[in-house]
């Protein structure tokens, strides 16, 4: 009987033991790579186009089925995603000064600076924020430790551009040639990146930022007038001229007497137009081929590195665009799915495998999941987003409604909110939607 107690005692001690190391492990495990790619312009429809990328990311993790933009315009985007704060919090409302840009926001208080704080490498490859470099060309913005930044005006361009890499200027492709076209120069930098830091145990955070499928120069001999239109690469030019245009029952709406003033104002778009929208359509596509050519480099060199297995991929889009919706030729801004509603896949460690979640999600959501997946804390802003880990981990969960309800700008509230996660967040992004309609003056 005491031998039977003693071995009962010591198989406790070793079931306990063995619970602990678990627990240990657990907790020191290594923090993931987050690596980001976003595509500029791109809307939802336009997933179809991205095949590697949905083979690579969306069929290998979760996809966000409502997932929306609370300001559809370029550096405001761009800004809520630095910080996981709305445009009212964190000040930037438009492209350019005095209400946006690059220099209306306070670099001191962004997503790399307090992921740098918490131990990550920290790089960008592409554009940045709208401004950037209209002052001071080598300056690198605070928190990055690897800096590859397009400089304006020359970000707009898909050769001949100018890059700030880490405070020394490089231009490339004045003269225009396949190998330096931009969104393949900027797969080219990502992967050096990755193959550098790989080996090294410190995790690094790498924002990817083609100007595809935004308008860019040079102008194309098959471009249509009086529209701007991306300049494809060589190999996908006239890929998709036979692509009909996509003409939902908001194109070109014939009955808009329910609609704002904006647009019952606007007149019906002529067959001419049409005929240009079509063209830019056409040229987007073909544009968006060479970013799912970045994607699948991407991935291929984080498997080859030996990380794909700790790296947290994401992948979406700054803001949505019109092609014709409402009888909206081309742009943004405006508050209807195609300029709000995009893509969010995400694959990474703990992710489940090709599954789907219909739980609303924000633009302002970006920062707060990162930084739960670094074990890292933001510091000098209250944060309007949310983790989306909880979500991503069970299909059926609605977030609380604590801290993400609104009180005034940049303030929360602690106290909780009877509303649900849906309703509560719909309203906070319809909110903020509408401040970006009244300050850009569109309705």
């Amino acid at each position: 009987m005491r031998l039977r107690h003693l071995t009962l005692v010591a198989l406790l001690l070793v079931h306990g033991a063995a619970q602990a190391a678990d627990r240990h492990r657990a907790a020191v495990a290594p923090r993931p790579n987050v690596v980001v790619v976003w595509s500029d312009d791109q809307t939802l429809e336009e997933m179809r186009f991205l095949p590697k990328t949905q083979a690579l990311i969306a069929r290998q993790g979760v996809s966000f089925t409502n997932y929306f933009d609370s300001f559809s315009l370029c550096c405001p985007a761009r800004a809520t995603f630095l910080t996981g704060q709305y445009a009212h919090s964190n000040g930037v409302q438009g492209n350019t000064l005095p209400n946006g840009g690059y220099y209306k926001l306070d670099s001191t208080r962004t997503l790399p600076v307090w992921l740098q704080r918490a131990g990550y490498y920290t790089a960008l490859v592409g554009k940045y924020l709208n401004q950037y470099g209209t002052r001071n060309q080598t300056e690198v913005p605070p928190g990055w430790s690897d800096w590859h930044g397009a400089v304006d005006p020359t970000t707009y361009r898909y050769y001949n551009y100018t890059l700030n890499e880490n405070g020394r200027l490089t231009s490339y492709c004045a003269n225009a040639a396949p190998e330096c076209y931009s969104t393949d120069l900027y797969a080219e930098k990502a992967v050096e990146i990755i193959r550098r830091r790989a080996p090294s145990a410190q995790p690094f955070f790498l924002w990817v930022t083609p100007l595809a499928p935004h308008a860019g120069q040079p102008r194309d001999p098959d471009d249509p007038p009086n529209l701007a239109t991306p300049s494809p690469p060589s190999r996908y030019a006239n890929r998709y001229t036979a692509e009909p245009l996509p003409m939902p029952p908001s194109f070109n709406e014939a009955d808009v007497s329910d609609k704002p003033r904006g647009i019952r104002n606007r007149p019906l778009i002529g067959a001419a137009r049409v005929n240009a929208i079509r063209e830019n359509y056409q040229q987007r596509a073909e544009s968006l081929l060479a970013v799912d050519d970045l994607v699948e480099k991407i991935v291929n060199a984080l498997r080859a590195g030996g990380e794909l297995d700790n790296t947290l991929l994401m992948f979406s889009s700054d803001n949505g665009f019109f092609h014709g919706e409402h009888r909206v030729p081309n742009g943004k801004v405006l508050l209807y799915e195609p300029s709000v509603h995009l893509p969010l896949l995400i694959r990474g460690p703990g992710v489940p495998r090709n599954q789907r979640r219909t739980q609303l999600a924000v633009s302002a959501d970006w920062a707060p999941t990162m930084l739960a997946a670094a074990r890292a804390s933001a510091t000098g802003r209250v944060l309007d987003g949310t983790s989306l880990w909880p979500l991503i981990l069970d299909p059926g969960k609605e977030l609380a409604a604590t801290s993400s309800s609104r009180t005034a700008p940049g303030r929360a509230t602690s106290k909780p909110c009877a509303l649900s996660t849906t309703s509560t967040r719909s309203t906070r992004m319809a909110t903020e939607s509408f401040t970006t309609s009244s300050a850009t003056r569109l309705s």
